[in-house]
C-alpha cells in the first residue's frame, strides 16, 4: 500500500494506492482543510489512525520548494521535515516533493479522458514537457526527455518576475509594486492574483463595483466569486479581470514552454484550469501563448492541454513513492 499527499495552501488531500498489473488503484482518499491544523504530520496521523491501515511507502507533493528534504511551505505557516515526518508516522520510506513535481510525475498516468486540448497539432509531440498550475498560488515543473523516457523536475518559476505587456499591464505592476514591491507572476496567476487585478481594474477606474458585488466579495471566497460573475457575464468588470488574467496566463505558459523546450507539450493544472475551461478554450489564452515574435512557428508546434483530473497530484505522489519509496 502506498500513502500520497497532495498538500496545498487550501487543502491537504491523502490517499491510498495500491499497484495492481502495472497500475495505481486509488483505494481510498481524503481531503482536509490545510489551515485548521498546525502542521502536515499532525494531520496524516489522523489519517493513519482513522484508517487503521500502514502503508509500505509515501510521498506528498509539497507547495514550497524543496531542500535536502525539508520546505517552508508558500502559503501556510509550515516547516515540514521529512526526517521528522518519518517518524512521527513510523515509516523510514517517506518522501517530500515539490506539489508540482508531483503533479508532472502524474502526467504520465493521465488518459485521454483527463486532457482537453486548446490547441490541434498535426505532427507527433516528442521532447521536453512542462506543466503550470494556478491555485492558492503559481506552480511550474518540467518533465526533461531522454529520448526513451520523461525526468521529472520543479523549479519555482512562479516566482520570477511579472513581465508586463502593452499599457495595461504596465499599470498593472505599477498598482501591485506599490502594494507588494517585487511583483511575481503569482501575484496574478492564481486565486489571490484574481482577486488582486479585479482590484486593480476597479481601482483604476476601469469598471464600478455595485454594492451587492462588494458585500458578495467581503462574505464569500473573492476568487471564486469573481470567476463565476465572469463566467457566467453577469458583472462586466468581473469578466475584464478575468480577461486580463487569461492573458498573462497564456504569456506566461508560454515562457514556461520555450526555457524548457516543451516540444512534447505543455500542461496546464491547479485548482483553477479546469474551473475557467470555457475562457481557457476562448481565443485570449491562445493569442497570448502564441505571441512570440519569431518564435511563434515553435509555439504552434507545442500541444496544449488542460489537465481536469483533480487527482493529477496525488496520482503523481503515489508513482513517485512506488518509484522511489523503497530504493
Amino acid at each position: 500500500m502506498i500513502l500520497a499527499g497532495d498538500i496545498g495552501g487550501t487543502n491537504a488531500r491523502l490517499a491510498y494506492f495500491q499497484p495492481q498489473n502495472g497500475h495505481l488503484r486509488l483505494v481510498s482518499e481524503r481531503t482536509f482543510p490545510s489551515r485548521e491544523h498546525s502542521e502536515l504530520g499532525e494531520i496524516v496521523s489522523q489519517f493513519l489512525d482513522d484508517s487503521g491501515t500502514r502503508p509500505e511507502a509515501a510521498c506528498f507533493g509539497i507547495a514550497g520548494p524543496v531542500r535536502n528534504g525539508r520546505v517552508e511551505t508558500s502559503n501556510l505557516p509550515w516547516v515540514i521535515e521529512q526526517s521528522r515526518l518519518a517518524k512521527q508516522i513510523h515509516l523510514p520510506a517517506t518522501l517530500l516533493i515539490n506539489d508540482l513535481e508531483a503533479s508532472a510525475w502524474g502526467i504520465g498516468a493521465l488518459a485521454a479522458k483527463d486532457l482537453v486540448p486548446l490547441n490541434r497539432v498535426s505532427a507527433p509531440a516528442v521532447g521536453n514537457q512542462g506543466v503550470i498550475a494556478p491555485g492558492t498560488g503559481l506552480g511550474e515543473a518540467g518533465l526533461f526527455w531522454d529520448g526513451s523516457r520523461h525526468y521529472v523536475f520543479a523549479c519555482e518559476g512562479g516566482h520570477t518576475d511579472f513581465g508586463p505587456q502593452g499599457d495595461l499591464q504596465i499599470e498593472l505592476v505599477k498598482f501591485l509594486q506599490a502594494r507588494f514591491g517585487h511583483v511575481s507572476y503569482e501575484r496574478i496567476l492564481s486565486g489571490p492574483g484574481l482577486v488582486n487585478v479585479y482590484e486593480f481594474l476597479r481601482d483604476s477606474g476601469c469598471g464600478k463595483e455595485s454594492a451587492e458585488f462588494a458585500a458578495l466579495l467581503k462574505n464569500s471566497d473573492p476568487a471564486a466569486a469573481i470567476s463565476r460573475a465572469a463566467l457566467d457575464g453577469t458583472y462586466p468588470l468581473a469578466e475584464k479581470a478575468l480577461d486580463l488574467w487569461i492573458s498573462v496566463y497564456g504569456a506566461e505558459a508560454s515562457n514556461l514552454a520555450l526555457k524548457v523546450m516543451a516540444t512534447g507539450g505543455l500542461f496546464l493544472a491547479g485548482g483553477i484550469s479546469p474551473k475557467v475551461l470555457a475562457k481557457l478554450k476562448g481565443p485570449l489564452f491562445m493569442q497570448s501563448f502564441l505571441d512570440k515574435g519569431r518564435l511563434r512557428p515553435l509555439l504552434e508546434s507545442i500541444p496544449v492541454q488542460v489537465v481536469t483530473n483533480e487527482k493529477a497530484g496525488l496520482l503523481g505522489a503515489a508513482r513517485c513513492a512506488a518509484a522511489k519509496g523503497k530504493s
